[in-house]
């Protein structure tokens, strides 16, 4: 009894770190380490960070904080699939809110594809609980799987051991949400190639 305690408190934590939110910063934090995008100083790198974080990590974060605590949902209740329709908006709204901010700010075409490869596993994944749920969670790593993909076909570097992280990572991330009771393993193998797919062809055609 005691073992399984310890293995849910570990899935909570990992859930919790591993927010369906981060994709767009790890994908800038990629291309500030591998693209052209490194040149630039690390006080404007720092201020895009801050930035994508505000938009993409802390308000959506805090908005759907509000909204469950408003219904009086504890986190296992809002993950209910009926439930789950109006964070997803909250999110989206929150991407094109950030989106918007790149163009005006005339940021780098690379920089403002993350967050559009971000937006687009949100729609989709949004899309797909209408009618059945999918794992977010997993989604998010998959977008950073299909993101690296991308760049390394654009910038000419070698992803595979980074791939293989993510890999790790996604399966840990899956594993996790299921002990948690709140997907299948069907929903997390899926969210995870939904968010792959739709990163790799936001970034290479979008």
């Amino acid at each position: 009894m005691k073992r399984e305690k310890q293995f849910i408190l570990a899935a909570r934590i990992v859930s919790m770190v591993f927010t369906p939110f981060y994709l767009p910063v790890i994908g800038l934090v990629v291309l500030f380490l591998f693209s052209y995008l490194s040149m630039f100083s690390w006080n404007y790198k720092l201020q895009v960070l801050l930035l994508t974080y505000l938009f993409t990590i802390l308000l959506p974060t805090l908005l759907i904080h509000l909204y469950r605590r408003y219904q009086g949902w504890n986190l296992i209740e809002l993950g209910h699939r009926e439930r789950r329709m109006v964070p997803y908006v909250i999110s989206i709204v929150c991407y094109f809110t950030c989106i918007y901010v790149m163009e005006r700010l005339h940021m780098p075409h690379f920089m403002g594809s993350i967050v559009v490869a971000a937006l687009l596993v949100q729609i989709v994944c949004a899309l797909i609980n209408v009618w059945w749920k999918i794992s977010t969670h997993t989604a998010a790593i998959g977008g950073v799987g299909g993101a690296l993909f991308a760049f390394a076909y654009y910038l000419g570097f070698n992803p595979v051991w980074w791939l293989c992280l993510v890999f790790l990572v996604g399966g840990a991330i899956g594993t996790c949400r299921m002990i948690l009771r709140q997907h299948t393993l069907a929903q997390v193998v899926v969210g995870f190639w939904v968010g792959f797919l739709c990163a790799a062809v936001a970034i290479l055609f979008l």
